[in-house]
């Protein structure tokens, strides 16, 4: 189905921007851990808008509700629905867009594909939709913090033109990222992120950007070769994401242009398990991981809809000028981070539970 991802941790999300609200149900989550409604609120409240003034001032408080799967704080082991009520609700700020596709929007192609589509706010291409994501990817995340010890953390790495400095992949922390409405650890590029973002706002434009993520402590072994590699399943995950356009991982593009020499990542023992010297691999290695820290980078466009006036054609082909309302991200990163963390969540803990599942005799 094409609104579920995952094998064994099987997420479904639903809803549109504006219906009565968004959600996901969480099948396959392990029965007896502990969870509150306060573990998954807290990554919801990063992602939520008007934050600042680098995002949309649509006002949503996207309190959680955990509506089945979890009796006395302790999962049951059943499917677990999640659901979110959209409060701020403005669909006629899109009266003039529902016979106009906005350029680079989702509007024409989903028109398209169903013959019919959501008149206002994007509806499933909306990034609200993700606030399923990453209410599950707090499940997620929570289990495997708990029973494995794994880190996941992402940033903001560029903005438009500007690029952060060198990242400490193995020390960086959420706290770290946070300091800031950017999301970015390093503070002399925040501040001039912040600058290009805020004037982009002013210009009625948007800007687009660079996400990097972590992810730490993850075994050797996860990851289904040939068709569900890690590094494929985790650049599934990524592509999924509104407005993303790519994915690297290791070295990246980088890596094409230097020699297997200087690219190759020699072995090493590291206490009881073999590592490696450098990390090109970015943690994985014929699709499998192999125990380093895992890292990548996705870039996000600039946001479609903009304010200023745009010359295009209606859905019959008549020439008009569209100057788009509503509330839109001048810059959709910052809030992206915690939505690239739930992606990176919900694809190792399935590929976790399918390794632990395959043999007897398997590691975990």
């Amino acid at each position: 189905m094409s609104s579920t991802f995952g094998t064994l941790f099987r997420v479904t999300t639903f809803g549109e921007s504006h219906c009565k609200g968004v959600g996901v149900v969480v099948d396959g989550c392990p029965p007896g851990m502990t969870l509150r409604e306060e573990d998954i609120q807290v990554q919801l409240d990063r992602r939520r808008p008007g934050q600042s003034k680098m995002a949309t001032d649509r006002q949503e408080a996207d309190r959680v509700s955990i509506v089945s799967g979890v009796e006395f704080d302790r999962t049951l082991g059943t499917p677990i629905c999640l659901l979110v009520a959209n409060k701020d609700q403005r669909p006629g700020d899109y009266g003039e867009m529902s016979k106009t596709p906005r350029p680079s929007h989702a509007d024409y192609t989903y028109e398209m594909k169903y013959g019919i589509r959501a008149s206002s706010g994007g509806g499933r291409a909306s990034a609200r939709e993700t606030i399923g994501r990453v209410a599950a990817g707090a499940i997620a995340e929570k289990y495997l913090r708990e029973e494995f010890g794994i880190e996941i953390v992402a940033w903001v790495s560029a903005v438009g033109t500007v690029n952060a400095g060198e990242i400490d992949f193995e020390t960086v922390t959420r706290e770290e990222v946070d300091t800031n409405v950017v999301r970015c650890p390093d503070p002399g590029a925040a501040a001039d992120m912040e600058a290009e973002v805020l004037q982009a706002r002013a210009d009625r434009d948007s800007v687009g950007g660079v996400v990097s993520c972590v992810c730490r402590r993850v075994p050797a072994g996860l990851g289904e070769p040939v068709f569900d590699k890690l590094e494929a399943k985790l650049a599934q995950a990524m592509l999924s994401l509104p407005a993303s356009k790519g994915f690297e991982i290791g070295s990246g593009f980088a890596g094409a242009r230097m020699r297997g020499s200087a690219h190759n990542d020699p072995f090493v023992r590291k206490g009881d398990r073999l590592g490696t010297v450098t990390n090109f691999s970015g943690g994985v290695q014929g699709g499998i991981s192999n125990g380093e820290t895992i890292y990548f980078r996705i870039p996000f466009k600039p946001v479609a809809t903009i304010g200023q006036p745009q010359r295009t054609v209606d859905m019959d082909g008549n020439e008009v000028v569209l100057e788009a309302r509503g509330r839109h991200d001048p810059c959709v990163v910052p809030r992206v981070v915690p939505i690239v963390e739930a992606m990176a969540a919900l694809v190792i803990l399935d590929l976790l539970l399918r390794q632990r599942a395959r043999a007897p005799q398997a590691a975990l």
